[in-house]
Formats: C-alpha cells, structure tokens, sequence
C-alpha cells in the first residue's frame, strides 16, 4: 500500500471525472488520499470530496499564496473546523516569496496561526515553503521553542540546511514528483540522506506529475512514480518504500484510520 500524503482533489481539473480519479488509485494500490485546503472560505468543498469517498480524508488551512485575505482566521476556528472526523491535518500554511514576497509579513502571520493550531490538536501542520528557507528555518525554530508540534515539508524543493532543521525539530519531509525530474539531482541526493523514518511522498496533484508522466495532469496513482524513485535514492525496493513511506503516514497522521487488511 502507498499513500497520497497531499493532493487537491477539490481542484477543478478533477471536477469532470473525480471518481474516477479515485478508483485509478485505488487500483494502483493507494490506500489514503489527503486533499489540502488552501481557503479556509472554501473548506466546505474540500471536507465534501473527504465526505464522498472513503478513502480520502483532507486538512483545513490557508496557502500562503491567500495569506493576506484570511488573516482573521483563528487558530480556534482552524480548531473548530478540524473536529470533523474526516479533518486530519492543519494547512497548507507556510511561506513563498518566488510568486509573493510582497506578503512576507502576512504570510508568516498566518503560519503562526496555524502552528498554534496544529500545536493545540496535535494534528500534524502540512508546510508549504519555497524560496523561503531561512525565514522558515527561523519561524520553525521560535515556534518549537514555545512548544512542539507535528509537521511536514510538502513538496520538497528546499535546499538541505532546511531539510536537516526540519528533521532535527521532529518534523517530516514529503517529496512530490520533482524528485523524479531530470534535472533534480541534488534533490535526490538531499533524499538518499535523510533518515528513512521522516519520509513521505505525495503528488500536489494536478501539479508536478512525475516522469514518465510529466507535463500532463498529475493525480494520485501517480505517487507509485515517485515513490520508485525515493526507493532509488534510498538504496530499497519499491515493496520497502512503500512500507516505509506508509508506516510514516500513519504515523504523523494518527488520525487517519488504517485499512482494516492493512
């Protein structure tokens, strides 16, 4: 069995054929699919694809990329909204200066916000971050400081100082199919690395399908893909990632039920 540890399936590229979706990865072996929120204002679609299908479950939180128009989310309201059975996670939050460093300010707000969530439910934080490593490294490092909390590096594309802060904070590292890139040689080596009980890997999809997909629309069953290429960098099997990235998975989101024949 593998896992989806984050996708999008409420996104609407999935809108015409999302059972469908499902079943493909159910097929290929994925047992849980998590779809993340970006708008705490359009959660209720989110919580309604986890509601549809039994295999997916999902978070609640705002992208950093929307930061700045849900600044008066509470970290009660994030509180309140994950008590629903399906909500396992809090985010994605986090940082991204490549499209919007104009909201730097905005966006580390609402990351404090949801770490306070995320440390009040002992639910895990879904952290988006790109060209913000120190920053994140520095707000990490305060925010654990006050009390720890579970989290994991989605779609991993930082350099190793911040994998290795993650690691060293208690947190996980989740690897997208840009692993599988040709040009993410670094990446990978930043993979073979790090410790085997910290690793996840997912899809973002509909972004970032993993070779020999890439450039066409990526959905679950295609994190088996990108778990081959972890098992690679990692020196296992395809059978020993996929029982070593699960593990994890259950592991940090402990509220997610396992299949009854897993």
């Amino acid at each position: 069995m593998l896992v989806d540890s984050h996708c999008h399936l409420d996104f609407p590229d999935f809108a015409d054929e999302l059972p469908e979706v499902v079943a493909r990865a159910e097929t290929a072996g994925i047992g849980r699919m998590v779809t993340i929120s970006t708008w705490v204002g359009k959660f209720p679609q989110v919580l309604a694809v986890a509601e549809e299908f039994d295999s997916v479950y999902c978070s609640v939180g705002t992208h950093p990329h929307n930061a700045h128009e849900e600044l008066d989310v509470t970290a009660g309201q994030l509180l309140e909204l994950a008590s629903h059975p399906k909500v396992v996670a809090i985010g994605e939050a986090g940082l991204d200066y490549f499209y919007r460093r104009d909201y730097a300010k905005e966006q580390a707000q609402g990351l404090r916000t949801h770490i306070a969530a995320a440390r009040d439910s002992g639910l895990p934080l879904v952290i988006h971050s790109r060209d913000a490593d120190d920053d994140m490294a520095q707000i990490l490092r305060e925010e654990t400081g006050k009390g720890a909390f579970p989290f994991v590096l989605h779609c991993f594309s930082s350099g190793r100082a911040l994998a290795e802060t993650g690691v060293e904070l208690g947190g996980y590292v989740s690897f997208s199919g840009i692993l599988t890139f040709r040009r993410s040689e670094e990446l990978r080596e930043i993979a073979a690395t790090l410790p085997a009980n910290r690793l996840l890997v997912e899809t973002d999809a509909p972004y970032l399908a993993p070779q020999p997909w890439r450039g066409k629309r990526n959905e679950p069953s295609y994190v088996t893909d990108t778990a081959r290429v972890l098992g690679e960098c990692q020196g296992v099997d395809e059978e020993r990632i996929a029982s070593i990235t699960t593990e994890n998975f259950f592991r940090l989101f402990s509220k997610v039920p396992q299949p009854a024949d897993g």
